[in-house]
């Protein structure tokens, strides 16, 4: 297998399956508590086999830690097999002239793949070793392996993503009107799949601080030193410590929604990191804060690799680094059970503190988003004037549309007006948004304005409804249809873009004098109780309204 092969040597006599060998070796060493050999070592016991019946004498006599050859300088100039491995195969890492297996595959690769295709062993990839590129397929494809060694953390996590494809990618941002379930649509996928989340609102006052955290002011009881003096009563004495416990204000660093999200998927990826568990964190709103002022130096996170960790980690601050350091070691909620290892996560990662990139993340002085953390968040489209989010943010993020669609409830609204057939009933909420997005539509040339499905809830039940058992409220009150959704059409789409539609916005009163309709005018003169019959004849008007292109023909 050192592939000091003649080009022109047909015999087909080097049947061992290098990838699979070296794993076979180091493995069985890992299991004696051998976790490295020197390179010298694997050229000259290793590389030098050519048969799977030389396995246990080579672990035998690596397990002695013996001497190289004395010809290794030449097999080590000629291998060009190992150099392929070396080149396309993330399985394996090289540290100061020393091999071992790469941490991220160690239990992964034997326990859910490598114990599964024993029988395709026999297989060779010598024969393509003239062709890297074609190699480097081979080792994510062949015989369907479903496994990609070219890259540094085994694939189980993705393959994970791909039986449940609403995890498909870590950071989305679900956009649309309001009201078209949007942080509804987020919720289902939590709650179906039993994953943790951390919840937190955008507002214009949001900012780095309300969101990582920061050193605030607490109440917490601390030891103070016994003095000779007289003790107000409520203080409690130990007088084997010659201290007593006061209630004082001290300074503590108080974690926020990011920090807190964090920490918990770094610990599920301590605790299984070939298949960790998602962490979620849920940013409601998220337009509605300054995103640059609120992320900061996070927004560098942001970038994905493939692998789904961040491809470039950034410093902690000392407050945030000291506070993660203490909560892996102390925290009852984040204590680490297991070190983090993820190892070659970062290509070429150079610590400035001469640790390695998992020390540095378990101790906090640097940040990574690691793959199990998921940031999703909810914008309406109608708010976007408020904060924009500049294109840099936007490309690091997956933007899923929702579409203001029928959702099938058959809600219906208080407000009754006859039918074609001179019948009156109660109007069906989808008619009602189908129509008046029309009429936004027409005013704002956009979408932005216009009401999802679930913009507004019914809080009463039709008597049909009423009359089966634990069945949910279907009729929308004439109260919660004025103060919900009449307030928002008058108050952030028509006073924006006019009351100019006479057909609309125009009503006779008893004497037949024609009046601008205003929004007080759906509350009666002398109460604050909703005017029935002045909003059945908006509706009425919006149900009946046509563009004017259909008012022509």
């Amino acid at each position: 297998m050192s592939a000091i092969i003649d080009r022109n040597d047909n015999s087909n006599t080097h049947h061992i399956l290098p990838v699979f060998y070296i794993f076979d070796v180091l493995y069985a060493l890992h299991l004696r508590g051998i976790e490295s050999i020197s390179t010298e070592q694997l050229f000259s016991y290793v590389m030098t086999c050519d048969s799977y019946n030389e396995l246990e004498d080579t672990v035998e006599i690596l397990s002695t830690n013996p001497p190289p050859s004395k010809h290794v300088n030449y097999y080590m100039g000629n291998s060009r097999m190992w150099t392929l491995i070396d080149k396309n195969c993330q399985l394996f890492k090289i540290r100061n002239g020393r091999v071992s297996i790469n941490p991220n595959y160690i239990e992964f690769f034997y326990n859910h793949f490598y114990m599964k295709t024993k029988n395709v062993i026999e297989s060779v990839l010598n024969s393509i070793i003239d062709y890297p590129e074609a190699y480097s397929k081979a080792l994510t494809t062949y015989q369907n392996l479903d496994i990609d060694l070219t890259q540094d953390m085994p694939k189980a996590f993705v393959r994970f993503k791909e039986d449940n494809p609403s995890l498909e990618n870590c950071q989305e941002i679900y956009y649309g009107a309001p009201g078209t379930g949007k942080s509804h649509k987020i919720d289902d996928i939590i709650k179906n799949g039993k994953y943790c989340s951390i919840r937190t609102t955008f507002h214009p006052d949001s900012d780095y601080s309300t969101f990582v955290g920061a050193y605030k002011p607490v109440v917490d009881e601390t030891n103070v030193q016994i003095v000779p003096v007289v003790i107000n009563n409520g203080i409690s004495l130990n007088q084997n410590e010659g201290t007593y416990k006061e209630k004082r204000i001290t300074y503590k660093f108080v974690m926020q929604a990011f920090t807190k999200a964090y920490l918990y998927a770094w610990k599920k990826m301590a605790d299984c990191p070939d298949n960790p568990q998602p962490q979620f964190l849920v940013i409601e709103e998220i337009n509605r804060g300054n995103c640059a002022q609120i992320f900061g130096d996070l927004f560098q996170l942001l970038d994905r690799a493939d692998n789904c960790f961040s491809s470039y980690p950034i410093e902690a601050d000392t407050d945030l680094h000291q506070a993660i350091k203490d909560a892996f070691e102390h925290s009852k909620e984040y204590k680490l059970t297991k070190n983090i290892d993820v190892e070659g996560t970062v290509k070429n990662y150079i610590s400035n503190y001469g640790a390695t990139l998992s020390k540095d993340i378990q101790e906090g002085r640097i940040l990574l988003l690691p793959p199990n953390l998921y940031i999703w968040a909810t914008m309406n489209t109608s708010d976007q004037s408020l904060f924009p989010i500049d294109s840099a943010f936007k490309r690091r993020w997956e933007w899923k549309y929702m579409k203001i669609k029928n959702e099938g409830k058959e809600w219906k609204i208080d407000v009754r007006i006859k039918d074609a057939d001179g019948v009156e009933k109660p109007v069906d909420w989808w008619d009602f948004i189908h129509k008046v997005n029309d009429i936004i539509a027409s005013m704002t040339s956009s979408a932005d304005k216009q009401l999802g499905y679930f913009f507004c809830k019914p809080d009463k039940k039709t008597p049909e409804r009423s009359e089966l058992p634990n069945s949910e409220n279907d009729l929308i009150s004439v109260d919660t249809f004025v103060s919900k959704v009449l307030f928002y059409l008058w108050n952030d789409v028509f006073k924006d873009y006019g009351f100019d539609d006479a057909s609309l916005f125009q009503y006779k009163d008893k004497e037949g004098r024609v009046h601008d309709l205003t929004f007080p005018d759906f509350y009666k003169e002398d109460s604050n109780d909703v005017n029935p019959e002045m909003v059945t004849d908006f509706v009425q008007k919006v149900m009946n309204w046509k563009k004017k292109e259909e008012e022509k023909n």
